[in-house]
């Protein structure tokens, strides 16, 4: 059940200086100098205007967040890393509890895990891994944050080698609505460990996650560009050719304008199509391996050996915080060449030099998860499907939406139905169905047992 939320400038004055009294990091309020700052998210077109932010440093500090806003009825939400692409970490009125101070790691080299707060982003989990030369599979942008992707699933290059992210957790600590500091793992509360590996964040607030590290250290990789205008022919041989590709090649396709430095001169906003590399072979087979890939002549190729965080942090740069973003996403079983053709007009037609398009492979390791061992339903989609407008101007938020909106309406037909939840929007309550199919009611079940007034709820809901 949801009950009524009360708005958090409603209460009294002196019950928020208790709790402020109760907190070891920052609350911040509407009329404090760093509000503005403070409540600002990645995706610069979402502005809303919470009533507290408790800046949470410790676990403490998040229980007694949860019950001050459990014991009051203010509406609550959990921000991490605040990358989130619909902007759920933060809400209107109410208490967003922020876990970016809780931001530390531990490489354990015997048991090969690396521990990571609850507030960490992923570059901090590269940095931490990669003297020891480890790593766990994350995504493609160094600053998102560790729990908003690790929760929703977690694709990227370290895909197809090692899984989906929620397939390297051992364990969790977590807070529950009722206060409770609890672990979940594979011994303790399985069925919570079972729904958090994808359920996002709907069972409580995890504070620290201990991951399983892989052997990574340096890759060869980087980009490969053609002109846009070859789009059909290299999406048609991209398709057949990645998903036959040893799992320790993975290359994500992309629809894409040419940024500045580091790329050529004549390069520079040039609409494009590209696949982004990672190969994490033996170094003295790359050439061999990208062979055939550099027998389709890019027009640019950037690739070659180099630290782990360096690919994982290349587009940091170009996609710094604050930017307009607008999503739509899909799974996809199959690439068909009609489909091919729209992807190319839309291509074509890219609003802005930040928008874009991207498919995600997911196959090897992956794949060999059962639908039904984690939430994640879609182990046996071939791709992960983004399609971003972004850009830095809020006057062109029309633009960059109806550019995603059509591309998607386009394409969606030849989808599998749902869609990754860490790349949604706020899409309504059949959508995060869909993109659960048969595990939606087993999560629902789960969300009775931890959170049955649905506390956790400005997410990608599953209601009790």
């Amino acid at each position: 059940m949801e009950t009524n939320k009360i708005n958090s400038a409603d209460l009294d004055a002196t019950l928020v200086e208790e709790f402020k009294a109760q907190i070891r990091g920052e609350v911040v309020l509407p009329q404090d100098p760093t509000y503005d700052e403070t409540r600002k998210v990645y995706n610069g077109m979402i502005d809303r205007r919470p009533g507290i932010i408790a800046k949470c440093v410790d676990v403490t500090d998040v229980i007694n967040a949860v019950n001050f806003g459990r014991n009051n009825n203010v509406l609550v939400s959990v921000r991490g890393g605040g990358h989130n692409a619909g902007g759920l970490g933060i809400c209107d009125d109410g208490l967003v509890i922020d876990l970016s101070n809780i931001r530390y790691t531990h490489v354990d080299t015997k048991s090969k895990t690396i521990r990571v707060g609850g507030g960490c982003q992923w570059g901090d989990v590269d940095h931490a891994g990669h003297a020891y030369g480890l790593s766990v599979p994350a995504g493609i942008i160094s600053t998102t944050g560790v729990g908003g992707l690790a929760l929703g699933g977690g694709l990227g290059y370290l895909t197809p080698k090692y899984g989906l992210t929620i397939d390297n957790i051992i364990s969790v600590d977590m807070v529950l609505a009722d206060g409770s500091a609890v672990t979940a793992s594979a011994d303790e509360n399985q069925d919570l460990f079972w729904a958090i590996r994808g359920g996002g964040g709907n069972f409580g607030i995890v504070t620290s996650f201990l991951f399983k590290a892989n052997p990574v250290h340096t890759i060869y990789g980087g980009p490969t560009f053609w002109s846009v205008d070859k789009t059909e022919e290299v999406l048609k041989w991209y398709r057949d050719f990645i998903l036959k590709a040893d799992p320790e090649l993975y290359g994500f396709f992309a629809l894409l304008t040419v940024p500045g430095d580091p790329f050529p001169e004549p390069l520079h906003g040039k609409k494009m199509c590209g696949v982004i590399w990672s190969y994490t072979g033996p170094p003295e087979k790359a050439e061999e391996v990208f062979k055939p890939i550099m027998d389709k002549k890019p027009d640019f190729a950037g690739v070659g050996p180099m630290p782990f965080p360096v690919l994982n942090s290349m587009f940091d740069v170009f996609y710094p915080s604050g930017l307009q973003w607008y999503w739509r996403a899909d799974f996809i079983d199959e690439i068909p060449d009609e489909a091919v053709t729209q992807h190319a007009a839309f291509g074509e037609a890219l609003p802005t030099p930040h928008s874009t398009m991207h498919l995600y492979p997911i196959f090897g390791k992956a794949h060999q998860v059962s639908d039904t061992d984690t939430p994640w339903a879609y182990r046996k989609a071939n791709w992960s499907q983004v399609i971003v407008g972004v850009d830095p101007d809020p006057a062109n938020n029309d633009k960059i939406t109806k550019w995603t909106k059509d591309y998607y309406d386009a394409i969606h037909p030849y989808s599998s139905g749902g869609a990754y939840i860490n790349f949604m929007m706020e899409e309504g309550q059949d959508r995060v169905k869909a993109s659960y199919k048969h595990n939606y009611d087993r999560l629902v079940q789960i969300k009775r047992k931890y959170d049955p007034d649905n506390f956790f709820r400005v997410n990608q809901n599953i209601q009790p």
